[in-house]
Order: C-alpha cells, then structure tokens, then sequence
C-alpha cells in the first residue's frame, strides 16, 4: 500500500534537467487498495490485506483507507523496512503519469491466517507476493468466492496463478509482452489459454476488449478531460467487480468500469477521483462520448 507523492509539470524534463511543479499531489496508492477504497465509495464493505511498516508512510496509508471505511484488521505490521513509496510526474494536460515504485517489505504466505478472515464473496488480488496471493485465492475458491485478477506490467511471471483466477483484467501493456503478440485480440486468447474464466485487456483511450464463454465485448473508453490517468486501471476494476456483485454481464461490467476510470481521471491522484455510485450512474445516464 503505497503512499503516492505526484508532481503536475507542463513536460517531462530531459535527464539532468529541472521543472517547476503546477500542482502536488499526496495520497494513498496501490492497485488492491485503490479498489477497496473505490468499491466503499460504491456502497459495499471491504477487507485489505497488505503489509505496513510502523513509520510515517504506513501511518498515513493506513488511516487513510479507514477514512473510508476498509477493515484494516487484517493488515500487517511489520517490525523492520520501510512502507511502501511512489513518486510520480503527471504531465498538465494529457495526464499522462510516469510512476517509480519503492518497496522493502512484503506480505509472506505465513502472514496469512485464512481461518481469522471473513466469508468473502470475491477476493481481489495483484501481482505482488505471488505466494501469499495463491494461498488467498486457493482459500477463496475454497469459501465458494469469486476470484479477480488485476496485473497491469510485466514485473514477475505471475501465471502460477492464473489457473485460479476467475476474472482476469489486465493492462494491453502486460497482455502484449507476456504472450508475445502484437495485437490485442490474439493476446487475450492466448491468456485464455491459461485461464479458464473471463479475460478483459484494457487499452487506455483505445477502450477495453473482452472475451466470456466465447462471446467478444468491446468496450469504448469514455472521452474526458483528463487530469491524471494514474489508478485509471484500478477504477476499471472497481467498476468491474461492481458488476460482478450485481450480476451485470460482461458488457455491462466493461461499461461500467469505464465510466468509473473516466471519472477518476478528472481528478488527479488515483482515489480523489473515486466517484460514488450516484456520480457513475448520472455520468452514464447521459450517454457520454467516446474515443473511438
């Protein structure tokens, strides 16, 4: 669970060069917590599960996501390293964002006691602590949960896992270099190949691409003013398991996911922009346009 310090600049500087700053952006970051935070918004209860250290950064995250109502009980604490830390450059007006992560502690299979957890209808993970994340999802398939899977870059092989998966909604810019494809459509039926259930790529501004019992979905992604695309992913997701909670169908999850990432970007950071169920349901009630 990262804490994200985001600078606004009008461009990138070249290597060795200065800008000012527009804007300055802190808060709490993380594609799982990003969706917890996103889904309390949205009117269901959530439960995290990530590792701390007792320093300012893991302070300040944790009181941030309780702000908005996630369980932190399960969250833990660890007596040596540092939280999590992300910096970033956001540039003013595309919201093209460019992140560097710092991470020396991590979430280990024995840190995860499943008999302490509750009964959990789905159980969102990463493609961080591959090991801990394979016990979640063996326990939650074992508790008659769905599971979801979000992996946005090519970090760690995380297909151990994939055979466990349920719903697998990943960035163009892993699907692509993971199966070794050009296009889109040939990466998501490779990744089919290692997962049974349902695969979503997304594509930023290009929309969304899905597949479910052999059935295509493409989805248009939603044209806005974009002040920051930083947590665009993790509010598809929000959106997405959103859907899966009320039994939407694939389309209407894409949809849904859409407008949740749309209306993140016009906020900068990845949760100030996290809007609530009534802002989702009046953005699409007035068929907004597209990019394509």
């Amino acid at each position: 669970m990262p804490l994200d310090v985001l600078f606004e600049i009008d461009d990138y500087p070249s290597a060795g060069g200065k800008r000012d700053a527009t804007a300055l952006t802190l808060q709490g970051g993380g594609p799982v917590p990003n969706v917890l935070v996103g889904l309390q918004r949205l009117g269901h209860s959530t439960v995290l599960i990530t590792a701390v250290a007792d320093d300012l950064a893991g302070r300040i995250g944790v009181e941030e996501v309780e702000h908005e109502g996630v369980d932190t009980r399960f969250i833990v604490r660890k007596a040596t390293g540092r939280s999590l830390m992300a910096g970033g450059f956001v540039e003013r007006g595309s919201g093209r964002r460019t992140i560097v992560l710092y991470r020396e502690i991590h979430v280990r299979p024995r840190d995860v006691v499943t008999s302490k957890l509750p009964l959990p209808r789905i159980v969102h993970l990463d493609g961080r602590d591959l090991e801990a994340c394979i016990k979640l999802a063996r326990w939650g398939r074992s508790m008659g949960a769905t599971i979801c899977f979000d992996i946005g870059s090519t970090r760690n092989d995380v297909s151990p896992i994939f055979p466990l998966v349920d719903h697998l909604v990943v960035a163009d810019a892993f699907a692509l270099p993971f199966t070794g494809c050009r296009a889109v459509r040939k990466a998501l039926l490779r990744l089919q190949d290692c997962c049974p259930g349902t695969v979503v790529v997304t594509e930023g501004t290009k929309g969304s691409l899905g597949c479910e019992d052999g059935l295509f979905v493409r989805q248009p992604a939603y044209r806005v003013r974009n002040v920051d695309t930083t947590g665009a992913g993790d509010a598809f997701h929000t959106g997405y398991i959103y859907g899966l909670l009320h039994g939407y169908d694939l389309a209407a999850r894409m949809r849904f996911g859409a407008a949740t990432a749309a209306l993140k970007c016009t906020k900068p950071g990845a949760r100030a922009g996290a809007p609530t169920l009534r802002q989702v349901m009046n953005y699409l009630r007035r068929n907004p346009p597209t990019y394509a």
